[in-house]
């Protein structure tokens, strides 16, 4: 069984979607459409901006959504996924490859969740750390240890691998509690805040009201959603997942494990890079992983 899935911020490089545009008559259109939506020409910047105007947030989530989705309709013939997932942002370009939500609605969900993500990082200064080689369970109670500041984790990206995000006092403090716990490694990360974590309330609550208002079909297979890494059909539950997943963390190796559980023997990474295949590869070694 064929799992498809989906990249998030982080993904991206400058010449980013310039093959389809120029070979595929759909893709072209597509691209075109989008810059109308966002009012500026996103494929400017993707095709040959520079790598900083690309990690803008406003422009970095929807230049890969639209990567991930325009691929996969220009590949449609092969695109025939028994299940589908994405990590982060991702989730939003899985959920519109599988027919839930329309290309139009999906790209301005996805505008609006960067501007509003962008806005909540501006008012708080706060960040992000990968943290290597130590139990989950640990790292989980290191952070439920720190009382006087926000520190969560954020992303469950594999065995070995989870990113804690919160206040900067709070991911300093974190760091140095699990170098002294046995960590291998702790990084902080060169984002623009704590995403995944309680100090997204404000853009999580400015996203309800735009996803309340879009309409959400059944996908063509189950997504399997980064709040509870389960595989889901139901219309209401989908966007119930999706309202939370801005300040829940993304459960990214259950997702995987859930997956494998279904069926999946073949792991597709649809969009800008492999990321991805190598989270996968560090949950089973022998799963068969390609880009499409």
């Amino acid at each position: 069984m064929k799992a498809y899935i989906f990249p998030g911020q982080g993904a991206q490089f400058v010449g980013m979607g310039k093959d389809l545009y120029e070979n595929y008559n759909v893709a072209k259109e597509m691209f075109e459409r989008a810059n109308e939506i966002l009012g500026f020409r996103i494929t400017d910047i993707m095709f040959n901006g520079t790598s900083d105007e690309l990690k803008q947030t406003k422009v970095t989530q929807p230049a890969i959504f639209l990567h991930s989705v325009i691929l996969a309709k220009t590949k449609s013939n092969d695109f025939n996924p028994d299940m589908v997932a994405g990590h982060s942002l991702g989730e939003f370009s899985a959920l519109v490859a599988a027919g839930a939500l329309s290309f139009d609605e999906g790209l301005k969900l996805v505008y609006k969740r960067a501007m509003a993500m962008q806005k909540a990082c501006e008012a708080e200064p706060s960040t992000m750390a990968a943290v290597l080689g130590i139990d989950d369970k640990i790292v989980e109670e290191a952070c439920q240890n720190i009382q006087h500041e926000v520190v969560v984790p954020a992303n469950y990206n594999s065995p070995g691998q989870i990113v804690i995000s919160g206040s900067e006092k709070g991911i300093d403090f974190a760091m140095e509690i699990l170098q002294n716990l046995g960590a291998k490694r702790v990084i902080k990360l060169n984002v623009g805040g704590a995403f995944h974590s309680p100090l997204m309330e404000p853009a999580r609550i400015e996203l309800e009201s735009a996803i309340n208002e879009v309409e959400i079909k059944k996908p063509i297979c189950p997504i399997f959603q980064n709040v509870n890494a389960s595989g889901v059909t139901n219309t209401l539950e989908i966007k119930l997942n999706l309202i939370k997943q801005l300040t829940s963390p993304v459960r990214w190796t259950q997702s995987v494990v859930n997956m494998l559980e279904y069926g999946a023997n073949e792991f597709i990474e649809v969009g800008p890079g492999k990321v991805l295949q190598g989270l996968v590869k560090k949950v089973d070694r022998k799963i068969i992983t390609k880009s499409l």
